[in-house]
């Protein structure tokens, strides 16, 4: 029994510029971290005492003689890259819904391929963890997804992310004293929407449009390097950070009309009406996570004025996706 452990993390800038279409041309990046939500996987050898060779839990159950039979995108396409010829049970258990732009879809490729690997007596490195996820979800699912989604959920922590036009990827940690990184993470807020929608089909309209958008697509990777200043200038008040917030979000409405809506543009006001200083729709938009920079003495009062949406406490998670239980009991003879 192999159970990987990866987290979910939360994009602050540079999302939309780690999609291919861009950075290949013009070169991309993003700052964001992971946060201690994770993706479990149970992933073991399924003894040959069923009418099915794999079972497969996750929202649903599925129990497939073939490879081809599996439904689920991810590990139908993950077992036939792997040349699976042996059965497997994987049961999935998620701390974060998913559809809900928190990289959860990512996060459960980046697990399964780091239990497979367990699971075949392989130890994963991160980058070929986070190549090996892209490279499924873009080339063999062919999901509308970009590449920083795989890269945090397999490094973890707090970084900043560069997509060169060679198609090499460079994750490059944020390195700040203790106490500032602790009030940092402590003024961000996490509320879910309540609405989930398919990243893929959110996105679609973006990437038609990705020619249009370069000049806002290109602010969005400039305000990278105004945050990363923010945080690392001790002379630099953290507010700060939230400010730009505001202003990427408004940049990242432009990219595509189904990136908010009503209801979204609703809770967005009522945030900022109690307090919060700016904050952004996680993941593709339309509906999920949404982060707020919030002081923490008006943090309670923002509580209040969404008391309709769910609040999640976090904390950040630095390990990137790992093996918590390596037990490869049952062997086939």
């Amino acid at each position: 029994m192999i159970i990987s452990r990866t987290p979910h993390r939360i994009s602050f800038f540079g999302g939309g510029t780690d999609y291919p279409d861009y950075y290949l041309k013009h070169g991309g990046k993003c700052l964001g971290v992971t946060i201690d939500k994770y993706s479990y996987l149970n992933v073991r050898k399924l003894p040959p005492f069923f009418d099915h060779k794999h079972r497969i839990v996750y929202s649903k159950q599925e129990n497939a003689k073939k490879i081809d039979e599996i439904i689920h995108p991810s590990v139908r396409e993950t077992l036939k890259y792997f040349n699976i010829d042996y059965g497997v049970s994987i049961h999935h258990d998620g701390d974060i819904p998913a559809r809900s732009g928190m990289g959860s879809s990512s996060a459960f490729t980046v697990g399964l391929i780091n239990s497979l690997n367990a699971l075949n007596g392989k130890m994963s490195s991160k980058k070929g963890l986070a190549r090996e996820a892209i490279f499924i979800e873009q080339n063999l699912i062919k999901e509308n997804v970009g590449s920083q989604d795989q890269t945090f959920a397999a490094y973890g922590g707090f970084n900043i992310i560069d997509f060169l036009q060679n198609g090499e990827i460079s994750v490059n940690p944020i390195i700040i004293p203790q106490d500032r990184l602790i009030e940092f993470q402590d003024s961000i807020m996490l509320f879910f929407t309540g609405i989930s929608r398919t990243a893929s089909e959110v996105v679609e309209e973006q990437i038609k449009n990705t020619i249009i958008n370069v000049p806002n697509l290109n602010k969005m990777k400039d305000l990278v390097d105004d945050a990363y200043e923010i945080l690392i200038n001790p002379n630099k008040k953290l507010n700060e950070f939230g400010e730009l917030l505001n202003y990427t979000w408004e940049l990242k409405k432009s990219l595509s009309s189904k990136v908010s809506n009503l209801e979204i543009d609703e809770m967005y006001q009522k945030a900022i009406a109690a307090g919060a200083i700016g904050g952004k729709l996680l993941g593709a938009g339309g509906g999920g996570f949404m982060a707020f920079y919030v002081e923490k003495n008006k943090q309670q009062k923002l509580i209040e004025a969404l008391k309709e949406y769910l609040h999640i406490p976090f904390n950040f998670d630095f390990d990137g996706s790992k093996i918590i239980v390596y037990e490869p009991t049952y062997k086939e003879k």
